[in-house]
């Protein structure tokens, strides 16, 4: 970690540094490292272990990007961002760490996954309640950067820690279906503002079901999307096969090649 420093400290240098690395903000870097955290979760989800190790290797770069900005700056360096995420371990997961941090011994008593959630959420509760704030806000805390999926669940799931929530995943589908109908009514009245409203509502519920159902929305998504590109380029190559070609082909014949697609990979 030491050279890695030191590169990046060069590389900020405003003589003999990189023109590009010195004219970056905190601003222009933040798109970098959240595609960094996306190519992450890529590889993981192909799999690939060789570009797993290189894709952690881009988003450590981009924490080592952000804590050189923040030290040149006088406000932290990365061993104070080592820091505090040690120390914020150590305090959220009393069941393993003694205050200082060192392991509880053998025999001591073990919480099931359930119940160290639920700590973990008493905890950060806890924490948000010490810090100064201009104003209550319950549902405070969840990054504007995260995917909107993601950020939905978030939110929702904040909500539902105060019990503001759906009893079960049952209660959820009938809440997806009136939004589904209140998507068909503004599609109906034709006024675009309301339509996207109504969409977004959809959306959000939509995430709700996911949490209830313990499913990772911006994973189904993912999976979902991949399932289709999957399916999509199968279909172009069974209509090749067949004389066929996508963009000049109509509409049932693809449906027809996309059916029997589906029919394959299912059987």
């Amino acid at each position: 970690m030491p050279a890695l420093l030191r590169l990046m400290a060069a590389l900020r240098d405003p003589e003999r540094g990189c023109a590009w690395d010195v004219a970056q903000t905190f601003a222009t870097i933040v798109p970098y490292t959240i595609e960094e955290a996306y190519e992450v979760a890529d590889a993981v989800a192909r799999g690939d272990r060789d570009d797993l190790r290189d894709e952690l290797g881009d988003l450590l770069l981009q924490v080592v990007f952000h804590a050189r900005m923040a030290e040149e700056e006088g406000a932290f360096a990365f061993d104070d961002v080592a820091r505090a995420i040690a120390a914020k371990l150590i305090r959220r997961h009393p069941h393993v760490f003694a205050a200082d941090g060192s392991l509880l011994p053998e025999g001591s008593p073990r919480r099931d996954p359930a119940a160290v959630e639920a700590q973990w959420a008493a905890i950060k509760a806890q924490e948000r309640a010490g810090k100064p704030m201009p104003a209550p806000d319950p549902l405070g805390g969840v990054a504007h950067a995260l995917p909107a999926l993601a950020r939905a669940e978030k939110v929702s799931r904040r909500a539902a820690s105060y019990g503001f929530d759906w009893d079960d995943a049952a209660q959820v589908i009938d809440k997806v279906r009136e939004e589904t109908d209140e998507v068909a009514e503004a599609l109906a009245q034709g006024e675009a503002g309301a339509l996207a409203e109504e969409i977004g509502d959809l959306l959000f519920s939509v995430a709700n079901l996911a949490r209830h159902a313990g499913i990772d929305p911006e994973a189904a998504l993912r999976d979902g999307t991949a399932k289709f590109e999957r399916r999509f380029k199968a279909m172009a190559e069974a209509l090749r096969a067949e004389g066929g070609e996508l963009g000049r082909s109509d509409l049932a014949a693809m449906e027809a090649a996309w059916g029997r697609v589906k029919r394959a990979e299912k059987g």
